[in-house]
């Protein structure tokens, strides 16, 4: 009896001779370059001395109004942020927030790195006309924020706020 072994090409060793050289293509730059003679570019942003910077010098007190997605009239809020520590590069908020006539205990972090804001409303939201379980997202900060609710069947809304006092256009910052 005799056995038939199948033979695996991909097994069979080269020859020698076989194998092409690499050449690299003459259209593609090298990276010095491109970045000036520098091997990458130097991110010289200190997110940590910003969150420090930010936790004495944040305005304290905001002021605007809410307007839900789902339709209604906007509703005047004013936020009194009573703590600010700095923690790395994150800067820790506490105080309270009063959305219509309603006044709540808020927590809140900012990232000093990309200006993430994230504040939750502490203690019973429905009297303001908000859901339990929801939160405001800011992608600029105070200046620009949504309510996020827990459900999909609620569509949230726009919180716009700008500090008490200060002039009526927020600084623009450009991206780090």
């Amino acid at each position: 009896m005799t056995v038939v072994i199948p033979l695996l090409l991909a097994a069979t060793p080269l020859p020698v001779g076989s194998a092409v050289p690499f050449q690299e293509p003459a259209s593609v730059s090298t990276p010095l370059l491109e970045n000036f003679g520098q091997q990458a570019p130097v991110r010289t942003f200190d997110p940590v001395a910003r969150a420090a910077d930010l936790a004495t010098t944040m305005p304290r007190q905001w002021s605007g109004t809410y307007q839900p997605f789902a339709g209604g009239s906007p509703v005047s809020v004013q936020l009194d942020v009573s703590a600010v520590q700095a923690m790395g590069q994150m800067v820790d908020l506490r105080g309270q927030m009063t959305v219509g006539s309603t006044t709540l205990p808020v927590q809140g972090n900012l990232n000093a790195s990309s200006d993430q804001l994230d504040l939750l409303l502490l203690g019973d939201v429905s009297a303001a006309g908000l859901e339990d379980g929801g939160r405001f997202l800011g992608l600029q900060g105070f200046t620009l924020s949504g309510w996020s609710a827990p459900r999909l069947t609620n569509p949230g809304g726009q919180l716009v706020l700008n500090p008490v006092g200060a002039s009526a256009a927020p600084a623009i910052r450009g991206l780090w």
